[in-house]
């Protein structure tokens, strides 16, 4: 892989990762449009640590807060401090996309070479997004007044993302804007949330990429890309936080409909 190719798809990987339009799609459609030749295992592997790098940086404090919250309810094996039972929600949340990976990876990969499949379900993020909008519970509600119920739908939510095309942020937000979350609220939950899942996607990928010897010849691309993605992944988490204090979803389902129905339409001509 060329280094503008690299830093390019690394850019498109950390930005879509937390704004609510697919990263996995973009990854799949981007290279599909230019002609380029699909992003190796290993690529793929360093461009989801980028946005791992990302989100750790921008929340360190939440999450070792939630690290020592943890830590704590282990040892008192009590539940009445707020960051031990947030940690405990997202490691629980964690769960329904786990059983997904596991159970229907071959179905999941399978998409991954289908750009007509993808684009269709750019549609399904951008219909999730707007309805999202339109019907729920008053949003009210912050991340300490999240339940186990809220959890699951959550976490159910972030495992059909692992479909390429569902957005994981778009999902998740619009899941948590369902059940009355304020929408700076839904958003910080759903980072906090990825941030098992990504930890998990990237040791699964090391994983394939060392048994496969595939990164020899590929270090300035792959460190290029992992920087990338790790830059403009922390940038799109505060636009995103500070967009979501003032305005809607709208915009970025309007986004997925059109990007979805121009690539069908190509792929028609």
């Amino acid at each position: 892989m060329s280094v503008f190719r690299a830093i390019v798809l690394g850019l498109v990987q950390g930005a879509t990762e937390f704004l609510p339009i697919s990263s996995s799609a973009h990854l799949v459609l981007v290279p599909w449009l230019l002609g380029w030749p699909e992003p190796s295992l290993a690529f793929d592997a360093m461009v989801h640590w980028g946005t791992l790098a990302a989100v750790v940086a921008f929340f360190w404090r939440d999450l070792l807060a939630l690290a020592k919250g943890w830590g704590r309810s282990l040892a008192t094996r009590r539940l009445n401090d707020p960051e031990a039972r947030l940690a405990w929600l997202i490691l629980i949340g964690t769960l329904p996309g786990l059983l997904a990976g596991l159970l229907w990876e071959d179905f999941f990969e399978g998409l991954f070479s289908s750009p007509a499949k993808v684009a269709g379900l750019l549609l399904v993020t951008g219909t999730l997004l707007a309805v999202s909008e339109r019907m729920g519970l008053s949003r009210r509600r912050r991340t300490d007044e999240l339940n186990l119920f809220d959890s699951l739908l959550i976490g159910a939510a972030q495992a059909c993302a692992i479909a390429p095309g569902i957005s994981r942020s778009g999902a998740t937000i619009a899941m948590g804007l369902w059940r009355g979350l304020e929408r700076e609220a839904a958003a910080r939950y759903s980072f906090l949330l990825a941030t098992p899942i990504i930890f998990g996607a990237g040791v699964l990928q090391l994983i394939k990429v060392l048994a496969s010897g595939g990164v020899s010849g590929q270090l300035v691309p792959l460190i290029l890309g992992f920087l990338a993605a790790a830059i403009s992944g922390y940038l799109g988490i505060g636009w995103l936080l500070a967009y979501l204090q003032r305005s809607k979803l709208y915009a970025f389902a309007i986004y997925c409909w059109i990007a979805g129905m121009v690539c069908l339409f190509i792929m028609w001509m």
